[in-house]
This record gives structure tokens, sequence and C-alpha cells, in this order.
């Protein structure tokens, strides 16, 4: 067999994919890397969920000034309907951190809806873990990061109940309903200002004409720095 027919015939076996190395495996797509979902340690009675800190000031004409902190946590901008008053942002549904409390043996309550009801719902504990040098994480209260606007205090102490979200249409002449939250994106609301959402505070509509609230730049690292969010879930007394 002549030097030309022994090229052609191995040729013939690559494009066949008869070896790793051949031309159909360096075609082979690379699988797309998995994105970074919520970690469930009920152990630790933990649920910790990767955010990133958030732009106070949004990249878009509708968005003139920098509006007050309202929620913790959404999907970022345009996505999330809350996204220009946020702490940080995320990327997870906001529905599977619902059905981890669930799994924990919570019952979700009902979020405030006016300035004449409050939330209800068990209560939990909501933390921030910022980089602290190296691969440490420093865990710190979610209401110290958050300050007044005028006095550059910690927001009040208050309590963070499992509410749950309102249930939404995609279509008005449709009777399906969808979880609210994973459509508009809000997992925690400061004020009542959103029912589609999964946590809210104590802190009612009225409270939001007076507390007007900011970020603190002394415990929260740069825009876009990878942090956690952490919802502890106290044990049963």
């Amino acid at each position: 067999m002549s030097r030309l027919h022994l090229s052609l015939f191995a040729l013939l076996g690559l494009l066949a994919g008869g070896g790793t190395g051949g031309l159909v495996g360096a075609d082979k797509e690379k699988p797309a890397p998995k994105k970074a979902g919520i970690v469930v340690d009920k152990a630790k009675r933990t649920i910790t969920v990767p955010a990133k800190v958030a732009p106070r000031k949004i990249n878009d004409p509708a968005f003139k000034e920098i509006y007050p902190i309202e929620v913790i946590a959404t999907y970022p901008f345009p996505r999330g309907k809350k996204a220009h008053e946020t702490v940080v942002t995320i990327d997870v549904k906001p529905s599977d951190v619902h059905k981890a409390l669930v799994e924990m043996g919570l019952k979700a309550g009902a979020p405030a809806k006016t300035d004449k009801d409050s939330a209800t719902g068990p209560e939990v504990l909501i933390f921030i873990e910022v980089p602290a040098g190296g691969k440490a994480m420093k865990r710190i209260a979610i209401e110290k990061v958050v300050v007044d606007r005028k006095t550059n205090l910690p927001m009040p102490k208050v309590k963070w109940v499992f509410t749950g979200s309102a249930m939404v249409k995609l279509n008005p002449d449709r009777e399906e309903e969808v979880y609210g939250a994973d459509v508009n994106g809000t997992l925690i609301a400061i004020f009542p200002v959103t029912a589609e959402t999964v946590f809210q505070s104590s802190l009612t509509l009225k409270d939001e004409k007076y507390v007007k609230l900011e970020t603190s730049p002394k415990l929260l690292p740069p825009v876009g720095t990878a942090v956690n969010l952490v919802i502890v879930v106290p044990r049963p007394k």
C-alpha cells in the first residue's frame, strides 16, 4: 500500500472517532460549568446562599438617583424588580430557599401586604459572610451592614420571619399561578414593599416612611465582591 493510501486510511479512522485525540474529539464541546447553588446544612440548621455586593446606582436612565435600601437580596438588574434598592444580588431561585426551609420542618406564614398587617411565620436569623483574608469569611448580623442615612447607626434590631411568597399569574387569562418571588427576584425584604418574597422583617410600611437606610461601606466589601447570606433556623424549643 502506498504512503498516500496509508495517509487517507489514517484520516478516515480519525474522522470516524477512532481515537480520543482525533478530529471528532477535538470538536466536542466542554460541559458548561455549574452555577453555585444554595448549601443546606441540616446539622447546623443553616442555608447558605451565594451572593454579590450590589451596586447602589443602577446604570440606566430610569434610575436617576440612589434609592434607600428596602430589601436585602434580589436578582440583579434588570431581572430584579428591587435591584436598585438592595444590599446584595443573587442568582438562585427564591423558591429553592423556601423548599429548603420546609425540609427543615418550617411552615411558611404570610407576608404583610398593607400598612395594617404584619408579616407572620417562623422566625429565622440572617447573617452575611464577607471575605476576611485568604479563604476565611467573617459572619455579621445582616442588620449591622445597613445603616440609617442620617445618623449612620445600624438599622433597628428586627425579627426576620419566613413568610413565603405570594403567588402571581403570568397570564391574566389563565388560572395557573407561579411563585411570585421567582418572577421578580426578591428573597429578603426589610419592609413589606412586596409580598413576593421569602422573608420579611417585623418592620411595617409605616416604618418605611421614617426609616431611610443605606449600606455601610465600613462593613461591606466593594461592589461585585462574592459574599454569602446565611439563614440560621433556630432549633425548636
